[in-house]
């Protein structure tokens, strides 16, 4: 469901923008693409150092946006692209994943799991 290229793009430094839906309207939060990292069934999985705003949204309402890019990967018209992801997400704070994940990132208090619906290249 990952695009190669989006996974290239994963390889490179750049802002990953987060976007979820609040009682008051949507709420945006922002990782490194370099946090990013895909499971065997195709979900992505961001570490969640803070992000409370996030989870209690996600609680209320699973959709979320995301974006990331790379001004290092060729697009589809020159230097750069983006990409627009659509999902549904989840919080995980205990289990294997959570475990793989605080051993990399210790500062993690949870894992931001999301199942990708829709990849849309945006660059």
């Amino acid at each position: 469901m990952i695009p190669d290229k989006m996974k290239e793009v994963m390889k490179h430094e750049g802002v990953v923008a987060i976007a979820t839906q609040g009682e008051d309207g949507p709420h945006l939060v922002n990782t490194w693409n370099s946090y990013l990292a895909i499971d065997a069934d195709g979900r992505l999985l961001i570490p969640a150092g803070y992000m409370h705003v996030t989870e209690k949204n996600v609680v209320r309402n699973p959709k979320v946006l995301l974006t990331l890019g790379s001004r290092e990967v060729q697009g589809a018209h020159g230097p750069g692209t983006g990409f627009l992801v659509e999902g549904n997400a989840r919080f995980i704070t205990s289990g294997p994943v959570f475990e793989t994940t605080k051993s990399t990132f210790p500062w993690a208090r949870g894992v931001l799991e999301i199942t990708v619906s829709n990849v849309t290249q945006t660059l």
